[in-house]
């Protein structure tokens, strides 16, 4: 069903609030070359809601992503661990992990929770992001304001200070861990406080995107501004700008096809991937043989 009115500009925000965190925390996984460790963690983190929601009995409670982001650090944990103390390949590792922890976390969901319990996994893997307009408001700036809209401006607004206050030690350890070790830093713990808070991300998102097409927000901007850019600071911002564009252009496709609203985002910025790949300023394929055309 598509939207118009207040509603359309609720969905954009939304879509662009799940985007943005995503877009920044997914830049840094891409220079690190651990876009895959997101896709574990978007699967992984279930069985960690599942055993929250056990003790406080309540899906609206912060605890769920407290409990979130445990599991999302238990299996980078894992991955780690598997990598390093066998023969098994990282991507080999990640594949373990992640895939074992979603079907623990189902069979969990099954055996405890049963049908007493609206957690709906299709809802956690696909998002139900048009559900937000039924959910409550709170009243700001004289206008009603979904609560989900509100979480996520303040997940998003958080990640990016966090971003700003340790952005040195993220660089360097993202670069070259040496250096930031001689420099004081423990890259090791930058690590897993920078998968635990991704955590909190993806599962802050679920409801909008669900557990697959954060994927895709976690990926895509990083890997376009790659694609543009050698500069940290200007890849940052050409992530954001992707969120940006792809929430907007993705809520016209939403409009146009009367399809899933996650999933025009998506795709909305694939084809600003495309773009970027094929005349991205840094690495595009046309300017690269433009370049390699002036040169001969």
């Amino acid at each position: 069903m598509a939207y118009f009115g207040v509603g359309a500009v609720w969905l954009t925000l939304m879509c662009f609030f799940v985007a943005l965190p995503c877009s920044q925390l997914g830049t840094f996984l891409v220079l690190r070359r651990m876009s895959l460790v997101g896709d574990a963690i978007s699967h992984s983190v279930l069985p960690g809601i599942v055993i929250a929601f056990l003790f406080v009995g309540d899906l609206g409670s912060p605890w769920l992503l407290i409990g979130a982001a445990l599991a999302g650090l238990l299996v980078t944990v894992l991955i780690e661990q598997i990598h390093q103390r066998t023969r098994i390949k990282q991507d080999s590792a990640i594949g373990i992990a992640f895939t074992s922890l979603f079907a623990l976390g189902v069979v969990m969901l099954s055996l405890f929770l049963g049908k007493n319990v609206h957690l709906d996994q299709q809802c956690v893997l696909e998002g139900a992001l048009g559900d937000i307009l039924n959910e409550d408001t709170v009243l700001l700036l004289g206008y009603d304001v979904p609560v989900p809209v509100v979480t996520m401006s303040v997940v998003a607004m958080l990640t990016l200070l966090i971003i700003v206050v340790f952005y040195r030690v993220l660089m360097l350890s993202s670069f070259d861990s040496g250096l930031a070790t001689s420099f004081g830093y423990k890259p090791g713990v930058v690590h897993y406080a920078l998968m635990a808070f991704l955590s909190v991300v993806v599962v802050a998102s679920f409801q909008a995107v669900g557990a697959i097409l954060v994927i895709a927000l976690l990926i895509l901007p990083g890997a376009t501004a790659y694609l543009c850019t050698h500069s940290l600071k200007k890849m940052l911002l050409i992530a954001a700008g992707h969120a940006l564009l792809s929430s907007v252009a993705g809520i016209y496709i939403h409009v146009w096809t009367n399809g899933n609203q996650a999933a025009a985002v998506v795709v909305a910025g694939l084809a600003l991937f495309i773009f970027a790949w094929l005349f991205g300023p840094a690495d595009g394929v046309i300017v690269r043989a433009l370049h390699r055309r002036i040169s001969t």
